[in-house]
Parts: C-alpha cells; structure tokens; sequence
C-alpha cells in the first residue's frame, strides 16, 4: 500500500460512514434502541461499536493502546457517536497524511482490550480498521430496512465514480 492508496481508503472509510450517519440520522430514539437481533442487536450498539473501534485502532496507531472502552461507547448517545466519530476522521486523515510509504510498512505494537497484544504492519491495520466497518455497514444498512429507512448505496465503486465528477 502506497501513501496516496492510504489516503484514499481513508477517505472511502469517512464517506461511507457519513452515509450511514446521515441515513440513521432520520430515526426516532426508538428507531436507534429497538432490538433487531444479532451481535449488536440495536442500531445504536452497533453504530457505537464502529466508533468506537475506529477510536481504539486510532488511539493504538499513535502509540496508546486504551485498557478499556470509552464511557461515551458503553452508554452511546447518537449526536455524541457522530461528534466522536468527526474528530477520529479528522485526526485520522491529519496522521495519514504525514505517512511516507515506508511508514505503512512499520510495525505498530499494540495491545487489546482483552490484554493480549501483537505487531502489524500499519498498512495491514489500516486495511483492518476500513474493512471491519464496512463489514459493520453492511449489518447498519440490513436493520435500517428492518426500520423501513432505505440505505444510502456506500460500494467503493460508487466513492470512484462520484470522486471522478
């Protein structure tokens, strides 16, 4: 992965997620708290698990590894999920920015939430973090049709096209 590639897998990432955001933005509290089943069973645990991730990785990439999830993500509050999420976008694209390509071959240390820990090249993780909410996406786009809201389309094919215009 080159750092221009970083920057804009970046930039996918933060476009599809404000996608989302805007979209859950149209639910009622009882559209953002009714259980829907599954490892998050609500919209609100699940849009706060993403966040909160994409928090820790960053957090870890800047040589903290945080010992336990932020209160803001065990109680989550949407218009705080989305102000946490602006700040982690905003300080992500700061820290991609000043990569080198040699830098995303770097090992990052980093220890998990549950103790354990390991090295990664930065590249690896970053590809990590994109990947594992657009997973998520996926889930958010299926239990907002359960909530009769159309999900807006976030297929990276889609962030090219719209990008080349």
């Amino acid at each position: 992965m080159t750092r221009n590639e970083a920057i804009d897998l970046v930039a996918y990432n933060d476009w599809a997620n404000a996608r989302l955001f805007a979209a859950c933005a149209q639910l009622s509290e009882d559209g953002w708290t009714r259980d829907l089943g599954g490892s998050y069973p609500t919209l609100l645990q699940l849009v706060a698990h993403v966040t909160g991730v994409e928090w820790i990785w960053l957090q870890r990439w800047q040589g903290e590894s945080p010992a336990s999830a932020p209160a803001w993500m065990k109680d989550p509050e949407p218009a705080v999920l989305r102000g946490v999420l602006g700040e982690v976008e905003e300080r992500r694209r700061e820290f991609v920015s000043e990569f080198t390509d040699d830098d995303l071959q770097r090992d990052v240390q980093y220890t998990l939430l549950d103790g354990s820990g390991g090295a990664l090249p930065l590249a690896v993780l970053l590809r990590h973090v994109v990947n594992h909410s657009t997973y998520h996406r996926g889930q958010m786009a299926s239990m907002l049709r359960q909530l009769n809201v159309t999900p807006p389309a976030t297929d990276l094919v889609l962030f090219a096209l719209e990008r080349q215009s």
